[in-house]
């Protein structure tokens, strides 16, 4: 009787899985000083992982701090990497994980906002339909013509999503959108004491 010959046992086993790709919400408090954007940027394209949203501003103005919010999407240790690389870069006071925060304390997430500004054309019934589901979403009319309106909405991603899928029907011309403005929720504060 011939038994099927089984592969040695290795403490070097590796497999095909591959690990899950999670979205993330990292917010990056640097100097605020030309060509810091660029170097923060520059390290999330030289490992070839894409930014699905990107805002910054300064937040204190006498310290010169400016925060970048990134969201990009990437296996939890690829995420892990990409912190401690930009924590070693000089004008990076500090890299917080807003997700991974987030779920550490069992919360829903980082509280996180998007403003969009959505132009749709139309007449008649469209144009009606229109604005009654601009009043269903909140979203505030700051321009409008005859034959066209400007819609500005504010909220999350997905409710920004929702309307302009709804809206594509009845004429959508143009969107212009922010990008994600994110906060961890509790006492804990992501910029330098």
């Amino acid at each position: 009787m011939n038994l099927p010959v089984q592969p040695p046992a290795s403490a070097y086993f590796i497999t095909d899985e591959k690990p899950s790709v999670e979205s993330r919400t990292l917010s990056i408090v640097v100097d605020n000083e030309p060509g810091v954007l660029a170097r923060v940027i520059g390290l999330f394209s030289g490992r070839g992982y894409n930014i699905e949203s990107l805002t910054v501003s300064e937040t204190d103005h006498n310290k010169h701090l400016s925060r970048i919010t990134v969201v990009t999407r990437g296996a939890p240790p690829v995420i892990e990497q990409l912190k401690s690389q930009l924590d070693r870069i000089v004008p990076v006071h500090r890299v917080v994980d807003l997700t991974k925060t987030a779920m550490g304390l069992g919360d829903d997430g980082p509280i996180e906002r998007e403003l969009a500004l959505v132009k749709v054309a139309g007449k008649g019934d469209d144009r009606v339909e229109a604005l009654r589901l601009s009043d269903v979403f909140r979203a505030k009319v700051v321009d409008s013509t005859t034959d066209h309106f400007v819609f500005e909405i504010t909220g999350k991603g997905s409710k920004i999503e929702k309307f302009i899928q709804i809206m594509a029907p009845l004429g959508l011309v143009e969107v212009c959108r922010t990008g994600v403005a994110a906060m961890a929720r509790g006492r804990d504060a992501a910029h330098e004491s």
